[in-house]
């Protein structure tokens, strides 16, 4: 099942494009995406097409902040009502957990867990993609975007601990350090951002609960009993994918901690996923895949890092599997990128 997002994530695409002299309804119809999705911002679209979008316009403006010069020009309000909802939630840790329980409806393919260690938060962002394609230019939207919803409780001057991107840096940091400050790095284990624990509780003057609440129910419209199951199925087999992702690098993907973070039982998580002809196993593969394709494309890690973060307890383990999904040693398809 391809994961979906509205199509508000593209707001200043077409604006930024013109800067770099590309034709945005031109790159938008080369990738597969209808060109209304650029006027429309409550369109559903391939969440790896848009990917492959910001990568063929970073790649062809020969501007790799392609992405964060869109994070630019971006306000509260393109994330429609679950940005709503953050603007009246009485404290930025309420918002941000107001983001993790809600991301999905906006975008499918993100996932945002909130990890704290004493006096520190780590916002960690989790994208889905499909066979090894590469987003970069979609981690640092996203997380651009997160930035500004903070930034949004804590003021424009406000700055994380660290900004953290899995991918290698590129020759200009002027964007990155104008949007993210100095504190941005590169080569990490996850995408995320780490800031102080106590700026998660400082509260919001202007906080509605009448509006917080109204916003909520907008996030959670009425539908007939049958488009309700169907839209919870398909929120359910994302939310499995999601938590895949997050939990592989930990150790931790087995089917019934998934199913105790989604709050049901292990056979209702195989019924569902079921019913999307897959199964725990057959998605967790899926995953591992996807994943591995991405860190053997970067170039950046040894294998047993890239075993480790797709969650095999040894190299062995890892190598006995990649024989079995490919047929062929995992140095071979290192070898051959």
């Amino acid at each position: 099942m391809t994961a979906l997002l509205r199509s508000a994530s593209l707001t200043s695409f077409a604006e930024v494009a013109a800067e770099c002299g590309l034709d945005a309804h031109a790159l938008v119809v080369e990738a597969g995406l209808p060109a209304r999705c650029l006027k429309e911002p409550d369109l559903k679209i391939p969440a790896p097409k848009v990917a492959h979008l910001l990568e063929i316009a970073a790649t062809r403006a020969g501007e790799p902040a392609f992405a964060l010069r869109m994070v630019e020009l971006r306000r509260l309000s393109n994330l429609g009502p679950l940005g709503l909802l953050v603007r009246e939630e009485p404290t930025l840790r309420s918002a941000l957990e107001a983001v993790v329980r809600h991301l999905h409806l906006h975008n499918e393919a993100l996932a945002v867990t909130l990890e704290q260690s004493g006096n520190l938060v780590v916002i960690r962002q989790h994208l889905l993609g499909e066979g090894g394609q590469p987003m970069r230019q979609a981690a640092e939207l996203a997380l651009g975007v997160m930035h500004r919803v903070i930034a949004v409780f804590m003021g424009a001057g406000w700055r994380p601990r660290v900004v953290c991107l899995t991918h290698r840096a590129p020759p200009a940091l002027a964007v990155h350090r104008r949007i993210f400050g100095d504190a941005v790095e590169f080569g990490h284990a996850f995408n995320g951002i780490v800031c102080n624990a106590a700026d998660l509780d400082v509260p919001n003057p202007g906080a509605d609960p009448v509006m917080a609440r109204y916003a909520e129910q907008l996030l959670a419209p009425g539908a007939d009993a049958g488009a309700q199951r169907q839209q919870q199925q398909q929120k359910l087999s994302a939310r499995v994918r999601q938590l895949v992702v997050v939990l592989l690098p930990r150790g931790l993907c087995r089917v019934e901690v998934v199913a105790q973070h989604l709050g049901i039982d292990r056979r209702t998580v195989a019924r569902h996923l079921a019913a999307d002809d897959t199964s725990f196993s057959a998605l967790m593969n899926e995953m591992r895949c996807d994943l591995l394709g991405r860190y053997l494309k970067e170039g950046a890690r040894s294998l047993t890092e890239v075993s480790a973060l797709l969650g095999f307890s040894a190299p062995s383990a890892f190598s006995r599997w990649h024989r079995q999904q490919f047929g062929r040693a995992v140095r071979a398809s290192a070898s051959v990128r």
